[in-house]
């Protein structure tokens, strides 16, 4: 049932660090993946980094903007007719502002955040995962088969503790905040993927959520020790400890479900 020989998975944003785990993931059910982002470069690298574990004959890249129509549709086409036609999407691609020593990296308070910034983030984020589900979706149901796996996060489901960002001396207006984009990007995915499964119900096409929660990545000490206080499990997740539910999610195994959100995130959610 986890089997996916002979299927073929397009992962936006494939190579970022949870791109790559997502890739690693299909690719040992037997899945080939084409890495889709916007740099050829760090397509290059992830491919790089992926081959070392696994056959570099299974993995291709392909630069895809999200935020541009005619970029996806392209793309498409330009798979197609080099013969990679997609079964399975995960539309992971998004501006997630990162925690560093400093604190949170480009983060405006709502009051401070510019229409320009709202505008790049959820063109990413929402409307580029939109517009693949619309292109890749749509050749799917007319093949009559298909997988589509949005990645939402826990903040789909909670909003943001802003005490995890703040810093010491440092005026409110100034204190870093979880950006208003990022909740309402993920909270639109898991919309999104409502309304794609019924949409598509009948076509034989399932699309589900996956609402990670954090993952450790040698963050700040005062942030990972702030959140671990808001997780029953007491700790980060691990960045491959999501891929035994992308592979659930993306083959036979899930293949009664649809239109559901998954919440991994250590317990935080529930409490």
């Amino acid at each position: 049932m986890f089997d996916l020989k002979n299927k073929t998975a397009l992962i936006t944003g494939g190579a970022g660090m949870l791109g790559i785990e997502h890739a690693e993931a299909l690719l040992e059910i037997g899945a080939k993946v084409v890495i889709a982002d916007i740099s050829q470069e760090k397509i290059d690298d992830a491919i790089a980094k992926i081959s070392l574990n696994f056959n570099k004959e299974h993995i291709s890249g392909h630069i895809i903007d999200v935020s541009d129509e005619e970029s996806i549709s392209n793309s498409l086409q330009d798979l197609k007719a080099r013969g990679e036609e997609i079964n399975i999407l995960i539309n992971n691609a998004a501006i997630d502002p990162k925690v560093n020593s400093d604190g949170l990296s480009n983060s405006p308070r709502l009051e401070f955040f510019s229409l320009d910034q709202w505008n790049q983030e959820i063109s990413v984020g929402l409307t580029g995962a939109f517009l693949c589900t619309k292109y890749f979706g749509d050749d799917m149901a007319k093949r009559g088969s298909g997988v589509i796996l949005n990645i939402a996060s826990d903040l789909s489901v909670i909003a943001p503790d802003q005490r995890l960002y703040r810093k010491e001396n440092l005026q409110e207006s100034e204190q870093p905040v979880k950006p208003v984009t990022y909740s309402v990007i993920k909270s639109g995915l898991v919309g999104l993927t409502k309304y794609a499964a019924s949409y598509w119900g009948g076509r034989n096409i399932r699309c589900n959520s996956l609402s990670p929660g954090g993952v450790f990545n040698n963050q700040d000490q005062e942030f990972v020790h702030k959140i671990q206080d808001l997780i029953l499990m007491k700790r980060m997740a691990n960045s491959n400890e999501y891929r035994g539910a992308v592979q659930f999610l993306c083959s036979d195994a899930s293949s009664y479900m649809t239109g559901q959100n998954i919440v991994i995130d250590g317990g935080r959610s529930v409490i």
